[in-house]
């Protein structure tokens, strides 16, 4: 076979083990040195770049950044603020038809501002809200729907660490990345608002009802989560005033957490313990995938399968638009097998370059951008779609009496919603870059 031939055989072999259970990003590795040893005669190349590779991307300063944002989130989990915006959102909006869903997925859109990770935010909020939905009569389905879609938002919402992976991988600006995710966080939110408030008129059996609350309970649950709006005010306001680099503003919202966690009394030696150890197992996660990802980006490099991909993409005679929609379908059929960091890992080097030689009639920056969060959203549409949607998984373990199917069926209408969201973002690029435009 043909160096291109090896290259273009390497994606149905990382498949296949994928769906034999090997893990991501050993499985990319593995695929990575084979590959390059078929090409070379010897593995002395990729033997040798072992001895840079990893200390060359892990030594990197920028990179702090991930396990800073994950302990944040744990400390934020300790300190009861899941909690606090779930009552919060609940006294603004559970007396309506669907509301305490609706309250459900306005506490996710928070807390994912002071998380970073959609699989924290679903377990978190899930822990705190499947109980209530329960008690006022939602149905299995919608509850776990809700719940599922509205972990999502960790993905997107600022600060997020798929963001920070994607800025470092494509080379982008993380403040304005940020910014760029502010709004298509916005909308998601309010979509899955409106997701649920037709469903239950659809399916009145689906919800119960809640008494309205009085404006004093409204009031004081509203001032309980005070903690959260000043962290995420200090670590995204800081940043984009440029007080903070990204990196310091993750260890401020990491330590803003932990006093927070501390003050309450959820922060003792042992959960401080287990917070660490959590975080160090998923940063050591990242960077497993991340290493196993070098490694097969090397070999396609090698190969020369990117470069022949983007002569081939920009000697076609389609429009760019129908190609960006072969990726973004290209990205929804990944998303049925692979989780959201390996989807990123992999394709992004590969991609990135090609897109980035189309003419979509934005400036290189604005298209790093805009591409970034259109890919973000259909990434995040993976983490509810069967069968690996790891979203669906947490959410159907925490309530054991709602079948699987039942769970699958429930996050369709906000798989629907998403859909719409990504074609509006396509269609009009200044959702997306209307505030990096005004701010930057």
């Amino acid at each position: 076979m043909s160096r291109f031939e090896i290259g273009l055989w390497s994606f149905p072999v990382l498949l296949l083990l994928i769906f034999l259970r090997v893990p991501i990003g050993v499985a990319m590795g593995i695929v990575g040195f084979g590959g390059a040893y078929l090409l070379n005669g010897n593995a002395i190349m990729m033997l040798s770049q072992l001895k840079h590779l990893t200390y060359g991307d892990f030594s990197s300063y920028s990179f702090s950044i991930i396990p800073l944002f994950l302990l944040m989130g744990h400390f934020a989990t300790l300190g009861g603020m899941s909690a606090a915006l779930f009552k919060a959102a609940e006294t603004w909006l559970g007396h309506r038809k669907g509301g305490v869903a609706m309250a459900a997925v306005g506490a996710c859109a928070g807390f994912g501002a002071i998380c970073g990770s959609s699989l924290a935010t679903a377990a978190t909020m899930g822990k705190t809200a499947l109980p209530e939905l329960k008690r006022y009569g939602y149905s299995g389905r919608l509850a776990t729907g809700a719940l599922a879609a509205g972990g999502t938002l960790g993905i997107l919402i600022p600060p997020s660490v798929i963001l920070v992976i994607y800025a470092m991988l494509a080379e982008e600006n993380i403040a304005k990345l940020f910014v760029a995710a502010f709004v298509p966080g916005l909308l998601a939110a309010l979509g899955y608002m409106l997701c649920i408030s037709i469903y239950v008129r659809l399916h009145p059996e689906s919800c119960g009802g809640r008494d309205r609350a009085a404006w004093s309970e409204r009031l004081t649950a509203l001032v309980k989560v005070w903690p959260v709006l000043a962290i995420f005010t200090a670590v995204v306001g800081g940043i984009y005033l440029g007080i903070f680099t990204p990196t310091e503003a993750a260890a401020l919202g990491a330590a803003g957490t932990g006093v927070v966690a501390l003050v309450t009394g959820g922060l003792t030696w042992r959960r401080a313990g287990e917070a660490f150890l959590d975080t160090a197992a998923s940063t050591g996660m990242i960077f497993i995938i991340l290493i196993g990802a070098k490694i097969f980006n090397n070999f396609l490099a090698l190969s020369g399968l990117p470069m022949a991909a983007a002569g081939w993409a920009e000697g076609l005679t389609l429009s760019p638009w129908l190609i960006l929609l072969a990726v973004l379908l290209m990205y929804l059929a990944f998303g049925c097998v692979m989780d959201s960091l390996s989807m990123i890992f992999l394709t992004i080097p590969i991609l990135y370059p090609i897109m980035a030689g189309l003419d979509f009639g934005l400036s290189p920056d604005e298209f790093g951008l805009w591409f970034g969060i259109i890919v973000l959203i259909v990434v995040e549409v993976g983490l509810i779609t069967p069968p690996v949607g790891m979203n669906l998984f947490i959410i159907n373990a925490l309530d054991t009496d709602v079948p699987i199917s039942e769970t699958f069926k429930g996050t369709l209408p906000f798989v629907l919603t998403d859909l719409i969201r990504v074609a509006f973002l396509v269609a009009f690029p200044v959702l997306t870059l209307g505030l990096v435009r005004v701010i930057f």
